[in-house]
């Protein structure tokens, strides 16, 4: 991949498919790519690392650790924050995907810069109690386009299929919706993520979740410069489908241009 813009993808700490992730990476065009995977992405990006990016790629759960049916989490390093907030405060952007949202749990700063927050465990998130959020693999549904005039969705049909992870967690704050996903976000089509944790996969008993925005990708700023959430991007399937490269595509080039 080759190109005049630089861009820093950070991965690590969620399990994923190096290849098909890197086949999507390539398909970027008029981008030179530097990727760092954690624990070294957080020390090199404490170091400087986003300093000469011209947006950053979040594909990255940090902070956590599983073991023993439970998730044990970590801040960031001062010097790691202190580096994403003067990113974002010169008037860098990014695009943080898919599991980015559940990232540093206990950096709350972080999810307010995304606007949303995927929980392992019952917890206070944005000044109200939520319990752990939901997951749903391989779901099928339409993503619908809720604003066709955005940069970030120029070229994508009204609605379009994808087969992906869809999370039931809560977003607020000032956004621009630009996808929702058909699809009832509701508590019986997840699953417990806690209970997941503990070694009971894909269920949801005694778990009384509310029902959360179906919304799947916005933009908001951050700082002086902005941000696009982009929920899909579970796997190889989403990797490899046209409208969510495209989707990719736009966005990175609409927080580039901030």
């Amino acid at each position: 991949m080759t190109g005049t813009r630089r861009l820093l993808v950070l991965s690590g700490g969620h399990p994923y498919e190096a290849e098909p992730f890197a086949e999507l990476l390539a398909s970027l065009d008029g981008w030179t790519a530097t990727h760092l995977i954690h624990p070294e992405a957080e020390a090199a990006v404490a170091s400087g690392a986003a300093e000469a990016a011209d947006a950053i790629l979040f594909y990255d759960m940090p902070g956590y650790s599983f073991a023993e049916g439970r998730a044990t989490t970590r801040a960031p390093s001062w010097t790691y924050r202190r580096a994403i907030a003067a990113y974002f405060a010169r008037g860098g952007g990014a695009v943080a995907m898919h599991h980015a949202i559940a990232g540093w749990a206990e950096w709350p700063e972080w999810a307010d810069m995304i606007g949303g927050r995927f929980l392992y465990s019952a917890g206070e998130v944005h000044g109200e109690a939520h319990l752990d959020s939901g997951y749903r693999h391989a779901v099928q549904y339409d993503a619908v386009v809720l604003d066709p005039d955005h940069p970030v969705t120029a070229g994508l049909p009204p609605r379009f299929p994808l087969c992906d992870e869809l999370y039931l967690a809560p977003v607020w704050g000032a956004m621009t919706p630009l996808l929702r996903a058909d699809h009832e976000f509701v508590r019986d089509n997840f699953y417990s993520a806690a209970q997941a944790v503990a070694g009971r996969m894909f269920s949801n008993a005694d778990w009384n979740h509310r029902p959360e925005n179906a919304v799947i990708a916005w933009e908001k700023p951050v700082g002086a410069g902005r941000l696009v959430y982009v929920q899909p991007g579970d796997g190889p399937a989403a990797y490899a489908d046209p409208n969510l490269r495209r989707l990719l595509a736009n966005a990175l080039a609409h927080v580039a241009a901030a």
